[in-house]
């Protein structure tokens, strides 16, 4: 009988492939829409899609050697499975998937001079450095409180931003305001799961471990560790908690990061002035 860790592998093997081949379409469509597009808005759209191309490469490579950070595990015996480079990709991918969405954030407030969005797309990168800062302590030291911090500040950015769509969403035309929904739903449903399912998963880890006694590291201390090899287990038991949110994070995620690459120029409502609120 097939392990079920193997068919969860293949499947990542498989989305990874699909996501790269699906990047390199989006890259084509968009390619091909330079003309119908204000010099501005087709400067930005390449930006984001860059922006996609690393976040879509961090998850391609995060899918063929799967991870899990605290626990130092890994589903495979390579020289290049360790903590420390796996831990470096997804810092730098999710740096690239907020920056696409500061950007837009950005573009709506100066679309529709909502001071609000504005400030949103500004504050939102800093707030992410904060909760990538808190991932690391997390870590190294195997506190897994800081990934309740990490994760709560990943959720309060998604808060920011959908309200900041919905806020800008009454002031842009209908098209551009179909895709702002759709943005604003793909972000309700990523707080939803996270106030549920993620942020709970590691409150529960870190009450379990206070509730053993469990030592944490010094930093010093668990930079040592993620500087070595991960420990090789293939049993399903040890990954099946993390398996839900990997897997959404390989898929849907890239799906999202290529997608805003092709929201439509953002326009406003009427032809009037905007002040800014």
């Amino acid at each position: 009988m097939t392990s079920q860790w193997l068919i969860w592998w293949v499947i990542l093997c498989t989305a990874a492939v699909v996501n790269v081949a699906a990047w390199g379409y989006s890259a084509a469509v968009l390619g091909r829409s330079k003309a119908s597009l204000p010099a501005d808005v087709y400067a930005t759209r390449r930006l984001l899609l860059w922006l996609s191309a690393v976040y879509a490469l961090g998850c391609a490579f995060r899918s063929t050697f799967p991870m899990v950070d605290v626990p130092r595990i890994c589903l495979h015996d390579t020289w290049i499975s360790r903590i420390i480079v796996g831990r470096s990709v997804a810092t730098v991918a999710e740096l690239a998937f907020a920056a696409q969405w500061a950007i837009l954030l950005r573009e709506a407030g100066a679309t529709t001079g909502s001071r609000f969005a504005n400030g949103v797309g500004r504050m939102l990168l800093p707030l992410i450095v904060a909760a990538e800062l808190c991932s690391w302590y997390a870590v190294l030291t195997t506190d897994n409180l800081l990934h309740v911090a990490e994760n709560s500040l990943w959720t309060v950015g998604a808060v920011l931003t959908v309200a900041a769509f919905l806020v800008v969403r009454r002031r842009v035309d209908a098209k551009s305001g179909r895709a702002l929904a759709i943005a604003a739903a793909c972000g309700a449903g990523y707080v939803l799961y996270m106030v549920s399912v993620d942020v709970p998963m590691y409150w529960s880890r870190w009450q379990a471990d206070f509730a053993a006694g469990h030592p944490y590291l010094s930093p010093a201390e668990g930079m040592l560790e993620v500087l070595q090899r991960c420990v090789v287990t293939r049993d399903w038991a040890a990954w099946r908690q993390d398996v839900p949110w990997l897997s959404l994070y390989f898929t849907f995620g890239v799906w999202v990061s290529i997608a805003l690459a092709h929201v439509p120029p953002l326009r406003r409502s009427g032809g009037g002035e905007e002040r800014p609120r």
